[in-house]
């Protein structure tokens, strides 16, 4: 009998040490409790899950505590896991360290805290290694996000994010979650233009990414406050504040390389539609007043405890001042696009101190008028000039926004 010699399979390829594809960083400080369940709960999901190879690499910027030392036991404990260490305290040095030194195509990080549900871990870098997406962000505020959180955080989160889209005319829903990807080509471009090495960090990567025409991703993810957070609350607001402002700055002068980084960029100008009509603009503008009134109330209330009675009041009022010209320049005025967004919140800026001084002297006036007069004349004067005021901020606003609109849609409908 002859015996026939089946030809042996080929041989696979041996891998032992194969390069991560998706490369998970953890940023911390002062972590000593949360650390270790955070980094074994995320190994034990991307071993049972992740198709591909991965990395977990421990981001320790400036720990005082035991969490270098956890950070060392784990890396010798948990294969593809390691550590880094800095000597300086921020978020987004850690990141832009972490990142920067990383061989892996995709780079993604999550709180240490793991509010976020590791559910969505894989379907945030799923575009990114499809090549769909050039970065992937988790966010809380979209549809088919649970979110379990107290109303301080609930109102400040969508307080920030509406602000952002107000000054910066962001198309992104959720710019601080805690979880987010981005492709390592992608990074190697951004990266050298974001500043922040703070909380700011995330917004100014997302900002500059979608200026410059780059697909990003959102995934609604399951999310659960941490009641211990350590998030600085007016500090870190100030601080974001003043990088809205440098980057509308830089933005609006044009010193960001855009086009280099290989979109093509969102430069639209206002939409070329009519205004609605002046009746329909003053209902808009008072509903929207009073939606901002509401608004600096609660904001009043929750920034009050830690930043007294009169800084408290003075931050709302700003909030609060720039949400009211970003919703009348879109609702009331119909205006679209970046085109003129700088100036438009500049205008709202002056008309602020305008309906100060307007209803400061109607008090002055009944002083020295009525030298007796209590509050029972104060209040329906301050009423009258207050509403003199919205009056005078309406007429400034609309002004501002928009001049001679009429004679630009005009020429426009006739050029060829």
């Amino acid at each position: 009998m002859r015996t026939v010699r089946r030809p042996a399979p080929p041989l696979e390829p041996v891998l032992p040490h194969p390069e991560p594809v998706l490369e998970v960083v953890v940023p911390v400080h002062n972590e000593e409790h949360d650390l270790e369940p955070c980094v074994r709960r995320l190994h034990a999901h991307l071993a049972e899950t992740f198709p591909y190879p991965f990395r977990i690499t421990v981001a320790d910027n400036a720990s005082t505590d035991r969490t270098p030392w956890i950070a060392a036991r784990l890396a010798g404990e948990l294969p593809g896991t390691q550590w880094v260490r800095l000597e300086q305290k921020g978020r987004g040095r850690a990141l832009h360290t972490a990142w920067s030194r990383s061989p892996a195509p995709v780079l993604a990080y999550l709180d240490v805290d793991l509010s976020t549900d590791l559910a969505a871990l894989l379907p945030l870098v799923a575009p990114l290694i499809s090549g769909h997406s050039d970065l992937a962000i988790g966010t809380r505020l979209a549809r088919g996000s649970r979110v379990v959180r107290g109303p301080k955080r609930e109102i400040v989160s969508r307080c920030y994010n509406g602000l952002l889209r107000g000054t910066l005319s962001v198309g992104f829903t959720d710019a601080q979650c805690g979880f987010k990807a981005v492709r390592r080509e992608v990074a190697e471009r951004l990266l050298p233009l974001v500043e922040d090495r703070e909380w700011f960090f995330d917004t100014e990567l997302l900002v500059i990414a979608e200026r410059a025409g780059l697909r990003i991703h959102e995934v609604p993810v399951d999310w659960v406050d941490d009641p211990d957070s350590r998030v600085d609350l007016l500090p870190t607001a100030l601080a974001d504040l003043r990088g809205m402002a440098r980057l509308g700055r830089a933005l609006a002068r044009g010193r960001l390389p855009l086009a280099a980084l290989g979109g093509a960029g969102t430069t639209a100008g206002a939409a070329a539609v009519p205004p609605p009509g002046r009746l329909a603009q003053l209902l808009r503008f008072a509903a929207v007043g009073a939606a901002g009134t509401l608004l600096h109330l609660a904001l009043y209330v929750l920034l009050r405890p830690a930043a007294g009675a009169q800084a408290g009041n003075a931050l709302a009022l700003l909030l609060c001042t720039v949400l009211n010209t970003a919703a009348n320049r879109r609702f009331t005025f119909g205006v679209r696009g970046r085109a003129g967004l700088p100036a438009h919140h500049l205008g709202g800026l002056l008309a602020l101190p305008a309906g100060l001084a307007l209803t400061g002297g109607a008090l002055a006036v009944l002083r020295h008028t009525a030298p007796g007069a209590g509050p029972g004349t104060e209040l329906p004067v301050l009423v009258a000039a207050n509403l003199a005021a919205a009056l005078l901020r309406f007429h400034l606003l609309r002004a501002w926004m928009l001049p001679g609109r009429g004679s630009r849609r005009t020429t426009g409908t006739s050029a060829s």
